[in-house]
Formats: C-alpha cells, structure tokens, sequence
C-alpha cells in the first residue's frame, strides 16, 4: 500500500444532540481532500443520520465505513466516512436537548483519541463541539475540552495537574490570541491575573509558536483594564503583575511587549492582505477579551488550539448549537480549518 501522504487524525463526534456529527459530515462530504487520512471516533447510528441529514435534492449521498483499525481510514474512498465504533456509546439521540448521556459520549470519544494521541497512535484530534452542562450533568467535573486532556496528559505523563500547564488559543487568518485564563467566571479571571499566570502564558505561547512558525513569535499582551491601568489609576493589576511579567519573560529572551491597551492592541495585531499585523499574538487576560476580537473577525474559519499539551488538538471555534442541530444548516467551514491546522501542528511544518 502506498505510504500516507498526510497524518492520521481522530475527529470526535462532539455532543450527538448538537450540530458536531452533522459538520463532520459535511466536512468528508464537501472537503475529501482535506478529509484524507481522517476517521470519526464515535457511534456508528449516530454519525450514519448525520449523513442522512445532508440529503436532498442535487445533494450526493455520503456513505459510512465502519472500521475495526483506524489505520483502515487510508483504505476508504473520498466522500466516505469512516467511523471507529466505541463500544457502550448510546445510539442516536434527540436533537437539541442538553442530555447527561450526550454529554458522556461525547467526552468517552475525547478521552479515548486523546489516549491514543499520547500512545503515539494517532497524529493529533480534532474535537467537535461539545456541551458543557451535559458535561456536568453526566458527572464529569471539567468544564470543558481544554481542562479534560489536561487531565488526560497529566495522568499519561505521572505528573499532577499543576505540572501540565496548558493555555487555549484561539485563531483565523486575521488573528491569533491566547488567554490566560478559560473556563472560569469573570471574578475568578481577575483573580487568576497573577505575575506567574502570566509569564507561563507567554513562555507557552512562545515555544508552541516558535515550533510552528519556525521562528520567534512576536507576543503582545493585553493590559487588564482600561487603558492598560494608566500608570495605576485605573488599576494596578499592569503596574504589579503583567508588566513585571512581561520583563521576566523579556529577560529570558522572548519577543514581547505590554501591557497594551486592550481597546486597540488587537486591531494593531489585525492580519490582512493589505497590512500584515504589528504582532503575531496577543495573550489576553480573560475569555471574553481574547474571543471577541477572534470570533468577530472570522468565527466561520476560527480553531481552538490548545496549547501545552504532549499532543496536537484541534477544534471549531463555535458551540454546539443546539438551535440547528438536525436541519442541515451548519457551516463546516471552522472544523475544516481545524482539520487543517492539526494536519500542519502534526506535520510540524506551516503557520499555527
């Protein structure tokens, strides 16, 4: 057989009540070249309605091959999808409803490409929306993808959480922003602005797009309050933490400037044909700050990547969407870009 021209990825089948199986239908469907040397871990029933979904009329129909080796996915045509069946999964269920058995197999199919990714196996994931109250309300006490593989890599490597640091990153075309904090409310975000936060956010923002970029990166960090603080009377997070932060990390050879004003500093970092940005990145200090810039700007192609793991993810940049799950109206366009950028992290080679 003919050697695998791209890296082997797992997608996870994401939340079966929300749009993820039904967009990775879409993706084998109209991406099969990007789509090659890809298979769907998940339930077989479930990912064969997703392609019944995409039907209609001057539509093609999308075939499902399930598969026993994920090294099988090399063996099925273009426009077909190959699935790697996990025992004990329910079949499919309603659409819409925020469920603890969706939420449970959603994140079994996490856990089992994540294993595989640390063993080795497979080249990286790509992760499909998930819910985070069927999350919870299957008993699992991580609120998200980012904080589940951290668990995952921690007990892979020996280590306790806190000795598997991993930041999220969120990006398009036009701009790439890391935060310092994921998952928490806004007053834990503020809280979490500490001088160590923030200097292991842009170490690990440093090596991971020093790898991908094959060169340093230009980091920009994002001031806390209005203004950046304005010298302290506006706050004085900046004058405390970030900036003593920022000349620690300066120190140590890495490329960063800030604390910036939060207002302008990611349309400094804006990317278009016309300008290329000022920076490459932005670590923001919170959620909301760093994904609102993204999301305007390009939600249709964004990725989430996490970063500081030992493996590549990947993963759209939108929810579940419970609100069109079953009709055949999301777009693909997000979770084939994050099909991209793990095939390019994976490679080792291309932009981040």
């Amino acid at each position: 057989m003919t050697a695998p021209l791209a890296p082997l990825l797992a997608i996870t089948q994401g939340d079966p009540a929300g749009i993820g199986p039904e967009i990775v239908a879409k993706a084998f469907r109209d991406a099969p070249e990007q789509m090659q040397g890809c298979f769907v871990v998940g339930e077989v029933q479930t990912m064969r309605r997703a392609a019944q979904i995409l039907q209609g009329p001057g539509r093609c129909a999308l075939p499902v091959a399930e598969i026993a080796d994920p090294q099988e996915a090399w063996q099925v045509p273009p426009r077909c999808m190959p699935v790697f069946p996990l025992p004990g999964l329910p079949g499919p269920l309603p659409f819409g409803q925020v469920q603890a058995e969706a939420g449970r197999a959603a994140a079994e199919c996490v856990r089992w490409a994540a294993r595989q990714a640390l063993q080795g196996e497979i080249a990286g994931l790509v992760t499909a929306p998930l819910n985070k109250e069927a999350l919870h309300l299957a008993g699992l006490a991580f609120p998200g993808h980012t904080e589940l593989l951290q668990a995952e890599a921690a007990e892979h490597a020996g280590v306790p959480l806190a000795h598997m640091p991993v930041r999220m990153m969120l990006a398009n075309d036009a701009l790439r922003t890391v935060l310092v904090s994921i998952h928490v409310s806004l007053r834990d975000a503020i809280a979490a602005v500490t001088q160590e936060q923030v200097l292991e956010t842009i170490r690990i923002t440093h090596e991971a797009l020093l790898r991908a970029l094959g060169r340093p990166p230009r980091i920009a960090v994002a001031g806390l309050n209005p203004h950046a603080g304005e010298a302290g009377l506006m706050g004085r997070e900046e004058l405390e933490h970030i900036a003593p932060a920022v000349a620690a990390a300066q120190a140590l050879g890495i490329q960063v400037i800030g604390p910036e004003p939060p207002d302008t500093v990611f349309m400094r970092a804006r990317h278009s044909a016309e300008r290329p940005g000022a920076f490459d990145v932005v670590v923001a200090m919170y959620h909301d700050q760093g994904l609102i810039p993204v999301k305007y700007l390009g939600l249709d192609e964004g990725v989430n990547v996490t970063l500081g793991l030992p493996l590549v993810r990947t993963s759209p940049d939108h929810g579940t969407a419970f609100d069109i799950a079953g009709q055949g109206l999301a777009d693909a366009a997000s979770l084939i870009a994050a099909v991209q950028m793990a095939r390019r992290l994976a490679a080792g080679q291309g932009q981040a």
